[in-house]
Order: C-alpha cells, then sequence, then structure tokens
C-alpha cells in the first residue's frame, strides 16, 4: 500500500513548532542560500531564538526575510514538516520604538527550554544576539505509510 501525503492544517501546524525546539532558518545573501540549526520557542505566531554574531547576521542585516523549518520523522513515509516564512527582527535590551520590551520578554521565553540562558551558567553565553520570526506564512505536510 502507498503512503499517504497530506497538508496540516494550521492546529497542527503550531502544535509540531511548540513541541520542538530545534529547527533550521534559512536565508539568502548574495545570490547565495544559507540554512543553519538553530535552537527556538514558539510563541504566539513567533519564533524566537538566540544566536552569535558573525555571516548569518550580516545577511539578515541586508535582507530579513527567512524560512524557518521543523520536522519530526519516525519512518522514511512517516513524518510531519512545517515550514514557517517571515521577517526576522533583532531584539536588543532596552529596545525603542515598536519592540520595546520585546527582548526581556524573548529572554523570558528562551529561558523555558535554557533556564540558564543570559546567566553566568549560560552553556552558550557567545550566542548574546536575539531574535524573532515572525509568521507570515505557515504550511505543514505529513506522511502516513
Amino acid at each position: 500500500m502507498p503512503p499517504t501525503f497530506r497538508e496540516l492544517d494550521e492546529k497542527e501546524c503550531t502544535a509540531l513548532l511548540a513541541a520542538h525546539h530545534v529547527g533550521r532558518i534559512a536565508f539568502s545573501y548574495h545570490d547565495r542560500v544559507d540554512i543553519e540549526p538553530i535552537h527556538y520557542v514558539w510563541s504566539d505566531g513567533w519564533i524566537y531564538g538566540r544566536t552569535s554574531e558573525g555571516t548569518k547576521l550580516r545577511a539578515l542585516a541586508r535582507n530579513r526575510w527567512v524560512a524557518f523549518e521543523i520536522d519530526e520523522v519516525d519512518a522514511l513515509f512517516d513524518w510531519r514538516s512545517v515550514v514557517l516564512k517571515g521577517a526576522l527582527y533583532l531584539l536588543t535590551p532596552n529596545g525603542e520604538g515598536p519592540l520595546n520590551g520585546e527582548w526581556e520578554h524573548a529572554v523570558s521565553l528562551l529561558r523555558r527550554s535554557v533556564p540558564e540562558a543570559f546567566t553566568a551558567e549560560d552553556p552558550t553565553p557567545g550566542r548574546a544576539m536575539v531574535f524573532r520570526i515572525h509568521a507570515d506564512k505557515v504550511t505543514g505536510r505529513a506522511a502516513t505509510p
């Protein structure tokens, strides 16, 4: 019997995003596409994450549109995948304007998966840049045997 493929509805997509904490962010820079794994937290239509300064942030400063993907794989034809597309916003402590207070909110969310984040016991202290990605478009697919 062949596998069945189907679209995931919004509730299934958000449940998968909430259940996981590692995904991949894809971005483009100078006609080149790159994809990197990141830790994240899903909350109210946003992906929150942190990273270190480097090539990724230089690329995103020029083009903030990204894709983000998570997968849940149990077998070759037993999987679920969610792709989110949207704009990435860098957050700063004591930010001004419409993102004022968002850095603190993001840190509190990130501490759900890594309680030591931004403390003396932080396991990844070099990842001091905090961002969020708005879920402009979320799609999902699944396969069942």
